[in-house]
């Protein structure tokens, strides 16, 4: 077989270009955006003393080493959300960034192991100015690319459409014929894994035997509902269990529930965003489950940044998401992978080489 040609053969980035071009405009339109609404842009520290504490989160470690030659662990971040949560805690109150983030494990055709996340927070406002925020985005990158829609693999939104609000009970409920509360105790702090392990058996899904809640509670929403979001209008999908919102706080008005929603079109998880945890104590409780969970399923961990815990008490209330720029690109140039998109997509070590 054939493999095609590397990305910076003449031939091959004159095919791409347009793209690229179509990125760089979107890039710039969004700036502009920002900056209309007053938001400072920037530059988070890419180097940190944790990549993140989620379970699933995989990241890139390296380390300092000093001039008298001592070591100590660092990290490449798989988010700027630490660094731009102490800049919350100095005293900014509306920024934005642009960032190259870095996971591992990840690589297909929505996932690389380097890509650029945009990341924005507003001190004082609810998270449903968010979703208002996504709108506004989803409409001026597809203006600025020239995109009448937005398109992956045969399914298509429009981009300038009011967006679908939908909850995650209500969409559990529609697509996969799951009311997730039956499986919930009424306070959040509980779970039947029973229960939602036989109606996962019954949509005809995998169910090992080490699985959670939480496992189970991903499947179905990878499996069953997120390719049906976002078809014809972009989806709001919100108020997501307590469990699945590390970073989230506790909704006001139902505790099993968190001010947490992810922006989806054509099937694709575009933005996560999250009414913020301020609660230090509470989220090193958290932190420390879910390395706790990690070291289970993977046999690592990783440390715990204490200065973040330390800012967390100093941040005021404030409203954050996250977006995934590189498949808002995608989408509005209907490119089918994520490299498509980069100037310089990340090397394949274990790719063949002639």
């Amino acid at each position: 077989m054939t493999q095609p040609s590397p990305y910076w053969f003449p031939d091959r980035h004159s095919d791409r270009r347009p793209r690229l071009i179509a990125r760089s405009r979107a890039l710039a339109a969004l700036r502009r955006l920002f900056e209309a609404e007053g938001f400072v842009e920037v530059e988070p520290a890419i180097l940190q003393a944790s990549p993140g504490n989620e379970t699933h989160l995989h990241g890139f470690a390296t380390e300092f080493v000093a001039p008298g030659g001592a070591r100590a662990a660092a990290f490449l971040h798989t988010s700027p959300e630490f660094a731009m949560k102490k800049l919350l805690a100095a005293g900014e109150t509306h920024i934005f960034a642009f960032s190259r983030v870095f996971r591992n494990r990840e690589r297909g055709a929505l996932h690389a192991p380097e890509f650029t996340m945009l990341e924005w927070y507003r001190v004082g406002a609810p998270y449903e100015l968010l979703m208002d925020d996504c709108a506004a985005i989803l409409a001026a990158a597809a203006d600025a690319a020239e995109a009448r829609r937005l398109a992956f693999r045969g399914r298509e939104a429009d981009p300038r459409a009011a967006l679908e609000r939908l909850s995650v009970r209500d969409a559990f409920s529609r697509y996969a014929g799951i009311d997730l509360f039956e499986s919930m105790s009424v306070d959040g702090r509980h779970q039947d894994r029973d229960l939602l392990a036989s109606q996962t058996e019954a949509l005809g899904l995998r169910v090992a035997a080490d699985d959670d809640w939480s496992d189970l509670f991903s499947r179905i929403l990878t499996e069953k509902v997120e390719p049906m979001l976002g078809r014809g209008r972009p989806t709001i999908l919100c108020d997501y269990p307590i469990t699945e919102a590390a970073l989230a706080r506790p909704h006001p008005d139902d505790p099993r529930l968190a001010e947490r929603f992810e922006l989806y079109a054509c099937g694709v998880e575009l933005a996560n965003a999250f009414g913020e945890l301020t609660d230090a104590e509470e989220q090193r409780r958290r932190f420390a489950a879910d390395m706790a969970e990690r070291e289970r399923l993977y046999g690592d961990a990783y440390p715990i940044d204490q200065d973040f815990l330390a800012a967390l008490k100093l941040m005021p209330a404030a409203s954050g998401a996250a977006l995934g720029f590189d498949r808002l690109v995608m989408l509005a140039c209907g490119a089918e992978r994520i490299d498509d998109v980069q100037w310089n997509p990340v090397f394949d070590p274990f790719a063949e080489r002639p």
